[in-house]
């Protein structure tokens, strides 16, 4: 059977900026395909060109006959005074679905997606709900392809573990763009890299996320490797060349067209390769005061609904909060609290003296009408980086900005530069406590991992909402856990809370302040389990992950290392030296990628008790 979609050849600019060239892209029956790449690869403008909502330059879409495509852009939007109920039933309308199946599928696709209340107005709805709503208006007309655009984007925690399970039972072939690694990891069968670093614009390969990084690194491997040899080959000619060879003869004149076709396909292969990454370092202050933040009985309302009630809890320097719970919990809340834009109702909350706050604010208030230049320095040309005066231009190459970008407006720039023009504006002022509300939004995989390991180097406090399970995972010394309902509890890290109340505690709780509820009172939130005998902490989410699939890794080190045998036993390889030094040195390493893998087998095993 044809592919469902078969694109060949595309090419799509903006102006002088090229997002990709001659690509290719098949979608066929059943696959479940992660779409990645850097921050303007044209990821979005794939999709939107697959999914006919906007032309390519150059090559063609086709699109097996009578399939349906469903599509859910980034940004969620509906029409006023339309209900969830009428949303869904103008997609099925608009799809053609018979009108005596229209019902049960709406009733299906609702139950499926947690709405307690077809009537709520689809406008007025949280960003999760309307997210939710966008992904039922797609799957409810059961497409054949389903293309999702940052599907996770204002989803909470428990929103993404029910996604996830959407996308594992559905009969459609999926596309979906995220940046979201742990999202990927679970639900993707096969990875695509949007990036001109590929000779072919993109590289895609078969398996899981952290399959495709393997196949990324040996992809580079051999990208490095072919740089060299044309490297050395073309001072070999450039060596000749400049010797003065006689270019009479056709030998000559073959070798001297040889040798700059060798240096035009090294300039290539360096165009390609040249990579950049942007500089996040965040600065705290030299400030010897431990305690930096109290709060005793602290009980905060919003409106008529209780955010927390009676926290007690201490922020010390050096200690990274993750701070998670359910839309709508007041995480949020909380950190408006901490900034003092929000006073509690009672208790007490002490700040250090002179404690120096930097927000980095969801909302992400930019004065769009700014040039980038004056967006990160106002006053002058240069700003004031770690004690030294930086010139501008060079502080926004820092951040992956080019001089020509200085004097275009904020308003021109995507959803990734601005979060970036943001985090180079938080990085001139020496911070003793960091508030990062979502700061992984529209933050390509590369720019996330930077972030993350300039967390980690980070010497201030640090309180961290995100949805993203990695970064909590990785990032997080303690977790506090809002249940939406006043209720806050502490947890050893991530791996605990997910264990303990997690990500079932939040879909019950979603439910209680999810639109037209009837509010009814939910159970509490389990305790979190206690560590195993003998005070051996439990796996943690990233090293339970790795026991599933370590059996696995050393069935295949296994393999390897009997291949390698097999080989050196081979007589042609014995009598040739060249084959012969390849293949004691791939035994030797295949020899410690087993040895490796059972020592970390044992480790994982003793640690899981």
């Amino acid at each position: 059977m044809p592919p469902i979609l078969n694109a060949q050849g595309l090419t799509k600019a903006f102006g002088a900026n090229a997002l990709f060239h001659d690509i290719s892209f098949t979608v066929s029956d059943g696959d479940h395909i992660g779409l990645i790449g850097p921050n303007g690869a044209g990821k979005s403008t794939l999709l939107r060109v697959l999914a006919g909502d906007e032309d390519a330059d150059a090559g063609d879409v086709a699109i097996r006959k009578r399939a349906r495509v469903g599509y859910v852009q980034q940004e969620s939007v509906f029409a006023p005074k339309l209900t969830v109920r009428d949303v869904l039933e103008k997609a099925l309308a608009n799809a053609g679905i018979p009108e005596a199946e229209r019902e049960g599928r709406l009733r299906e696709t609702s139950g499926r997606t947690g709405f307690p209340s077809l009537e709520a107005e689809a406008a007025r709805l949280s960003g999760g709900w309307r997210k939710r709503l966008a992904i039922a208006e797609a799957i409810v007309t059961k497409p054949d392809v389903l293309l999702l655009d940052e599907p996770t984007n204002h989803l909470d925690l428990a929103g993404i573990a029910w996604l996830e399970q959407i996308v594992k039972e559905t009969d459609s072939a999926v596309v979906m763009v995220s940046h979201d690694r742990y999202f990927l990891e679970n639900t993707a069968e096969e990875m695509v890299e949007l990036n001109r670093v590929y000779a072919d614009g993109l590289l895609r390969v078969k398996g899981s996320y952290s399959k495709f990084l393997e196949g990324k690194e040996q992809y580079l491997e051999a990208q490095t490797k072919l740089q060299d040899a044309l490297k050395n080959r073309v001072k070999i000619e450039t060596d000749w060349l400049r010797r003065g060879p006689k270019a009479r003869t056709t030998k000559s004149k073959a070798r001297i067209d040889s040798a700059q076709e060798l240096i035009g396909q090294l300039k290539e292969v360096n165009s390609r390769t040249q990579t950049a990454s942007a500089g996040i370092d965040f600065s705290a202050t030299e400030r010897q005061t431990k305690r930096l933040v109290e709060m005793e009985g602290v009980s905060v309302v919003l409106g008529d609904r209780k955010i927390v009630e009676d926290l007690n809890f201490l922020i010390t320097s050096g200690m990274r909060v993750g701070l998670v719970g359910p839309n709508g919990s007041g995480k949020t809340t909380l950190l408006r609290l901490l900034t003092g834009e929000l006073q509690p109702l009672a208790g007490t909350l002490k700040l250090a003296a002179s404690l120096k706050i930097v927000y980095f604010s969801q909302t992400r208030e930019l004065d769009e009408s700014l040039t980038l230049r004056r967006a990160l320095a106002p006053d002058s040309d240069s700003v004031v980086y770690q004690g030294r005066v930086v010139h501008v231009a060079s502080y926004a190459t820092k951040f992956l900005f080019t001089s020509e970008q200085l004097n275009q407006p904020v308003e021109r720039l995507s959803g990734g530069e601005r979060a970036r023009v943001l985090i180079a504006k938080l990085m001139l002022e020496p911070a003793d406590l960091l508030l990062l509300d979502e700061p992984t939004n529209d933050l390509d995989i590369a720019t996330l991992e930077i972030l993350e390991e300039s967390l980690l180097e980070y010497t201030g406090a640090l309180v961290l909402v995100t949805h993203d399970r990695y970064m909590l995972d990785r990032v997080s010394t303690t977790v506090l856990g809002l249940d939406g309902r006043g209720g806050a509890q502490r947890f050893a890290d991530y791996s605990q809370w997910e264990q303990g109340a997690g990500i079932k505690g939040e879909e019950v709780i979603a439910a209680s302040i999810a639109p037209g509820a009837a509010g009814t009172a939910v159970a509490a939130l389990s305790a979190p389990e206690p560590t195993a005998a003998g005070g051996k902490k439990k796996l943690s989410y990233l090293e339970a992950r790795e026991y599933a699939g370590i059996e696995a890794a050393v069935d295949a080190a296994e393999d390897r290392l009997q291949a390698a045998r097999e080989l050196l036993d081979d007589n042609d390889v014995a009598v040739d030296s060249i084959r012969l030094t390849a293949a004691l040195a791939e035994m030797e390493k295949a020899q410690e990628s087993a040895d490796a893998l059972y020592a970390r087998w044992a480790e994982l095993t003793e640690k899981a008790g």
